[in-house]
């Protein structure tokens, strides 16, 4: 077994993620610090037993806030740990936000998931099982600084965060923005490495897993503007509050055939106005009275 737990992401985040969002501005540094360290060893992010027993409660016990709050902060929490370099762990009972901490005497509280916000993180969970699954760029070079990349880490007034996450065919991108607080960002800049169209391909926000509804609507195409001098290109987001986004980026060729598409449908429709011998159906067979 060639791997380790990564028992400063796990401390430092749970620490992180306990406050109220007031204070996180002050404490950014307790989710950049991680990634000064994340390639040194071949880590495991661990939201194991031992933060779930002997009276430290369940995870989304260590949520703060109203019950609104508590699931869209473990839905952050989850995306988040998907998102970080290192394999996951994720204990029992945490996929669906069981209240209580374990209890080794008795079964999970399977009978929570009649409830949405339950269900909600339930459904969360399972979709970030599958996006992790089919993007190459969250597991590829989860060992490997080569895997990741900074876009913005500078925004701790407002408690944002942004990086991409690379597959080893540089191709494939994955844009990840955090909200760390309860407060919608609208007109949000990203810098983004090239242009095209970023899919949103998830969202915690999204009301099936008991969110606001907020985001971008499927995504968007990137503008011409460079932003924090790192692009030329950059996105102009909406960020939901308390939540998570993941950006699928268009693969180069993908965007070259479209516009090909485009420009020979343009040149067509060219031809077609300027050919002399092209006549009007209508003028030929007069409709009749």
């Amino acid at each position: 077994f060639g791997m380790k737990w990564n028992m400063g992401w796990m401390h430092d985040t749970l620490d992180y993620f306990s406050m109220d969002p007031i204070y996180r501005k002050f404490h950014h540094n307790q989710l950049t610090f991680s990634i000064w360290y994340a390639f040194t060893e071949n880590f495991m992010l661990p939201l194991s037993h031992d933060e779930v027993v002997h009276m430290k409660g369940s995870l989304i016990g260590k949520m703060p806030g109203d019950e609104w709050q508590k699931f869209a902060n473990l839905r952050l929490l989850f995306g988040y740990m998907y998102a970080h370099p290192g394999k996951k762990l994720l204990f029992m009972g945490g996929e669906f936000g069981q209240s209580r901490e374990w209890n080794h005497d008795t079964s999970l509280d399977w009978h929570l998931l009649q409830y949405p916000a339950h269900q909600g993180v339930h459904r969360w969970v399972k979709e970030l099982n599958h996006f992790y699954r089919n993007e190459p760029a969250l597991y590829e070079q989860d060992f490997s600084p080569q895997g990741y990349e900074w876009v913005d880490f500078h925004d701790w007034e407002q408690s944002v965060i942004s990086f991409l996450r690379k597959a080893r065919t540089t191709d494939d991108l994955v844009l990840v923005v955090c909200n760390f607080t309860p407060v919608p960002r609208y007109h949000y800049r990203v810098g983004v490495p090239r242009g095209g169209f970023w899919q949103e391909a998830l969202n915690s926000d999204a009301k099936e897993y008991g969110g606001s509804g907020q985001g971008n609507r499927g995504g968007l195409e990137a503008a011409p503007v460079s932003f924090y001098g790192r692009s030329d290109y950059s996105l102009s987001l909406t960020l939901p509050p308390l939540g998570i986004l993941f950006f699928r980026g268009e693969k180069p060729e993908a965007a070259e055939d479209s516009e090909a598409v485009e420009e020979s449908e343009e040149a067509l429709h060219g031809e077609e106005s300027e050919n002399p011998e092209t006549v009007d159906v209508n003028l030929v067979w007069p409709k009749t009275p």
